[in-house]
């Protein structure tokens, strides 16, 4: 796989265009979650791709909070995976109480045994669903340099919530592509060499097939609808791990060096819109850098108190400098959690509002046009 390192001012960049690629892409996709590409066109137009949950302006939902925690855990505890996993367990417990309007069913069984003492690396249930790969990028953008503790940091987190190795080998790969977005940057990736170095990570045989129909499809030039129509997606992009990551891969793989494209090609595809995007933007941004996210998108991005100020100029900034330095983690290195630490409180007023928001636009998409 390509090996080039960039400079500290391209990592910082990158830095905050996967943090706010991931955010940009959650919000664009929400509106259309769960609607097929013909309903979705049928309500939203085919005018370029903008945010439209609020009067032309975007919130985020349960995606981008997974790697906000994900990142805060990080960063408490960069060094073992265990100590890692239960801190990340307890800022779930926590996110769960503050009511947040979007939860897998799996994830929330998961959190629930939490809070009666399963401990972080029991408390998953067996389920292939996508919350994993939330949590994954994150993870390959930090721990890049290092696959043996990405590899464990990646186990841990999956298994919190999901058990089934389907879930854990397509969290793998977004972790994998998310290192190889860092250190490539926007210069070309081989995908046929990348989409190998994925196939040993499984012996599954659906991931396997997954991963064949993505190489042959990226060597075809097809179009992301094409692509959706050969592996029986017509409908939209399910949450089923290995349909969510073949679909982003084939995306980032397809596009490579750009943002626009391929996020406004998987939103439109439809399905379970918001973590396609979500977890394609992070890739994109990570490949791309914070510039190459399109102006409006960000500016008409509505979040309090984790705003796209924080989000860019603090956590990102901070991981940058916690994982791209020359410190080696060790037990003794870990931070504390962050000073600037987001108020529970705050978070809760934002999701009653968000939950407001959420059931009125799920009422106007019962309307017509069918």
């Amino acid at each position: 796989m390509t090996d080039v390192t960039p400079s500290n001012a391209e990592l910082t960049d990158r830095f905050a265009g996967f943090v706010l690629g991931m955010a940009v892409g959650d919000a664009l996709g929400l509106p259309r979650e769960g609607l097929s590409r013909r309903r979705a066109l049928r309500i939203f137009g085919t005018s370029q791709l903008q945010h439209g949950l609020f009067f032309g302006r975007g919130m985020v939902s349960d995606d981008t909070e997974h790697m906000r925690l994900t990142a805060l855990a990080l960063l408490a505890e960069p060094a073992d995976s265990a100590r890692f996993a239960t801190c990340l367990a307890s800022k779930l417990r926590w996110w769960l109480i503050a009511l947040p309007a979007g939860v897998g069913l799996a994830t929330a069984r998961s959190i629930i045994r939490l809070w009666l003492g399963w401990p972080a690396f029991r408390s998953g249930v067996r389920s292939a669903g996508n919350g994993p790969a939330m949590r994954a990028g994150i993870l390959g953008l930090c721990l890049h340099r290092n696959h043996d503790l990405l590899r464990d940091f990646v186990c841990a987190s999956t298994r919190i919530t999901h058990v089934d190795p389907q879930a854990e080998a397509g969290a793998q790969i977004i972790a994998l592509a998310t290192g190889e977005s860092i250190r490539s940057g926007d210069r070309p990736i081989d995908p046929a060499q990348f989409l190998q170095v994925c196939q040993e990570l499984t012996t599954d045989g659906a991931w396997l097939t997954a991963l064949q129909s993505v190489e042959s499809a990226v060597h075809a030039h097809e179009t992301a609808a094409e692509f959706a129509a050969r592996i029986g997606l017509e409908r939209g992009v399910t949450g089923y791990m290995v349909h969510t990551v073949s679909a982003v891969l084939f995306c980032w793989l397809r596009w490579p060096g750009e943002f626009r494209r391929p996020v406004e090609e998987i939103v439109l595809l439809g399905g379970d819109a918001d973590s396609t995007a979500a977890i394609l933007g992070g890739l994109a941004g990570a490949s791309c850098g914070v510039n190459a996210i399109p102006p409006e998108w960000l500016e008409n991005l509505i979040e309090w108190p984790c705003s796209v100020r924080w989000m860019q100029s603090r956590l990102a900034v901070a991981l940058h400098h916690r994982f791209e330095s020359d410190v080696v983690c060790t037990p003794e290195s870990r931070l504390s959690p962050l000073p600037w630490g987001i108020n529970s409180l705050a978070i809760l007023g934002r999701n009653l509002v968000f939950l407001v928001i959420v059931l009125a636009h799920g009422l106007r998409r019962l309307l017509p046009p069918y």
